[in-house]
């Protein structure tokens, strides 16, 4: 079944533009609690690793074994999300993952770490898929990559106000109270969330279609090559993303001398910018490059790839950060010409197993990217670690040949057209 290529509204009535801005600034504040919650344990692991006597790749699999179970409820997440909606389910989530926050500063060795950390998984699972699900019953398709990138780039911005938050409150209170005071911020924005998420918007607004749409589920998402091949697109490039929030705070710890808050400091810069240009690279993909996907991700990899050798050849702690900087800047852009095409152009029906399915591809690289890391350091250095980040950027923009740049060639349970 093709999909017919979206035609933009020109123009947007006033509680239509609301709902969409209500929506999209609430699921910011929740993916920047994520982020948070996630980026805390990386800024918290040299001290975790020294309390309880962790090599690097032990201190590897704390991550790994968040984003294994993460990876596998992605799906179960999707297909709940599609079927009960997304309001329930967002609260659900981030009520859980707040109370596997907290208990994560209770853990008395490496075993109680991991199980609660794979429960942790358990609970962040449920959200991304009701995430896009949210967005895309509240929007209009023609909007709806920027609206996506929107909430999309409070992830890095988690993931840069992390450090500046966490590295000072770990030198105050110790890590075992800083994940019990995020754990009430959690609970916090989970409750603002019930109170004031608008609504879906009608049928017609949003791009649901019931009766094109009857019939669509999980079966129709699966057999579906286009969306496998936007998941290999975002398991390849989502490896930067995650090799760099778990490893670069304790690179400039342990390998550059710098101090904790420093350190917070210098991995915080890179993500505060990636935040912009996330944002940035929706608008750019909505208004010039829906129909031309290629064309617009793959030089943004290959610049991202240059920029990453760069940095690993900097001899200093500021020239490795300026070029981290712009790599992540320019990788921010690239982002939303990955997802770009599946959060347009998948029904509201079946986005929550559809970006479900997307984001096993995302995940699958954070299972791998944190140990495999953690073992190139261990066995060899930082800059070989660093050094498979290239590889994969590269592997990046090689997948993006391949992958749909034209609504219609995004087609569900059947072949694409030649």
């Amino acid at each position: 079944m093709g999909l017919s290529e979206i035609t933009p509204q020109l123009v947007v009535p006033a509680p239509v533009r609301r709902t969409a801005i209500v929506t999209v600034g609430l699921l910011m504040g929740v993916w920047v609690i994520d982020y948070v919650d996630r980026v805390m344990m990386a800024v918290a692991l040299p001290f975790i690793g020294e309390e309880f006597a962790l090599t690097r790749t032990e201190q590897g699999w704390l991550i790994t074994v968040f984003s294994l179970v993460y990876l596998l409820c992605q799906l179960p997440g999707g297909i709940l999300a599609d079927r009960f909606g997304a309001r329930r389910q967002l609260m659900v989530a981030l009520l859980l993952w707040s109370v596997f926050t907290a208990l994560t500063g209770v853990a008395w060795g490496l075993a109680s770490l991991l199980v609660i950390r794979a429960l942790f998984g358990v609970s962040q699972g449920l959200f991304p898929s009701a995430s896009f699900k949210a967005v895309a019953e509240r929007t209009t398709p023609a909007v709806r990559a920027t609206a996506a990138g929107a909430m999309l780039a409070a992830n890095p911005l988690g993931a840069g106000i992390a450090p500046l938050i966490v590295a000072p409150l770990i030198l105050v209170m110790g890590w075992r109270h800083t994940f019990w005071v995020t754990a009430v911020a959690g609970v916090v924005i989970g409750m603002l969330l019930w109170t004031l998420l608008p609504k879906p918007l009608p049928a017609h607004l949003n791009g649901s279609d019931a009766v094109q749409d009857r019939g669509l589920g999980l079966g129709a998402v699966v057999r579906s090559a286009s969306v496998w091949k936007f998941a290999a697109l975002f398991c390849a490039t989502n490896m930067l993303g995650y090799g760099m929030i778990t490893w670069v705070p304790s690179y400039l710890l342990e390998e550059r001398g710098i101090s904790l808050v420093s350190t917070g400091v210098m991995a915080a810069i890179p993500a505060l910018v990636s935040c912009a240009t996330t944002f940035l690279g929706g608008w750019l993909f909505d208004r010039f490059f829906h129909d031309r996907a290629r064309l617009y991700v793959i030089p943004l990899l290959l610049v991202t790839a240059v920029l990453l050798v760069l940095m690993l050849m900097a001899d200093s702690a500021v020239g490795f950060t300026v070029y981290q900087t712009l790599a992540m800047g320019v990788a921010g852009l690239s982002s939303m010409g990955i997802l770009g095409m599946p959060v347009r152009v998948l029904p509201p029906a079946v986005i929550g197993s559809g970006l479900a399915v997307v984001n096993v591809g995302g995940q699958i690289a954070g299972v791998i990217a944190p140990v495999l890391m953690g073992f190139l350091a261990d066995a060899f250095s930082y800059t070989a670690a660093f050094g498979l980040l290239i590889a994969t950027t590269v592997l990046g923009a090689l997948i993006a040949f391949i992958v749909p740049q034209r609504p219609e060639q995004f087609t569900l349970g059947t072949k694409e057209p030649a």
